[in-house]
């Protein structure tokens, strides 16, 4: 029963991944949101959209398991947030861009790439991983610009841009804490039942079912002129 309740489980969450590309999606109710809100309206749509990217939360959740103490946790975070402000600011204000789908599928391949080392997957085929702060400090960096190309794909105006651009990154960092505290929370408490081990091997297999479906997902809307 076990097996096929978790077989079920996996083919409705390969049903869901194609959906999580639309997660984030630029929309012309967030750019209505930007014109008219000032300021305050660029913390607001930063927020929703880091609530709403799946992506980077799938990558979040990703660091979060492989740790199990609370200050390796803000260690971690920190420097992913790092990362994502020093690419997300600096980008947007040189506006330095790239396409948004061959972004998004490189932070595919971080989310499908904390999976496999999570389940060991180096040890397994007898490589040693890479350290885990320079990768996690590597893909916020990665992540960050992911979120500028997002940004810049709306109409902004250069009055106060650097304040706009720095509002965004506030909502984004709101966002990602809202985002992980019952992240951390059900982690945390999940540590405390004997079916952990069976939990932990089924979300980072997720995370590499996830990583695959959004990286292909992201390929097929690059070849194919979308976006």
């Amino acid at each position: 029963m076990k097996y096929i309740h978790q077989k079920q489980t996996l083919f409705l969450l390969l049903i869901l991944v194609p959906f999580l590309g639309f997660a984030h999606d630029v929309t012309s109710a967030d750019q209505e949101i930007l014109r008219h809100g000032g300021l305050w309206a660029y913390v607001r749509v930063g927020a929703t959209h880091m609530l709403t990217g799946y992506d980077h939360l799938l990558f979040l959740a990703g660091v979060i398991f492989y740790l199990n103490r609370f200050v390796d946790i803000l260690k971690f975070i920190t420097i992913f947030t790092l990362g994502h402000c020093i690419t997300l600011i600096g980008a947007t204000y040189l506006g330095i861009t790239a396409n948004e789908h061959i972004v998004d599928a490189v932070i595919a391949l971080s989310v499908l790439y904390k999976g496999f080392e999570n389940l060991g997957g180096f040890e397994k085929l007898g490589i040693k991983s890479p350290n885990l702060l320079l990768m996690v400090g590597l893909f916020g960096l990665i992540h960050g610009f992911g979120l500028s190309t997002r940004l810049q794909s709306f109409a902004m105006d250069h009055e106060q841009f650097l304040a706009k651009i720095l509002c965004f990154n506030l909502g984004v960092e709101v966002g990602q804490v809202l985002a992980l505290i019952p992240m951390v929370l059900i982690i945390t408490l999940s540590r405390k039942h004997k079916q952990f081990p069976a939990f932990y091997n089924a979300v980072n297999w997720y995370l590499v079912i996830a990583g695959v479906g959004l990286f292909a997902y992201q390929l097929y809307n690059y070849f194919n002129g979308h976006g």
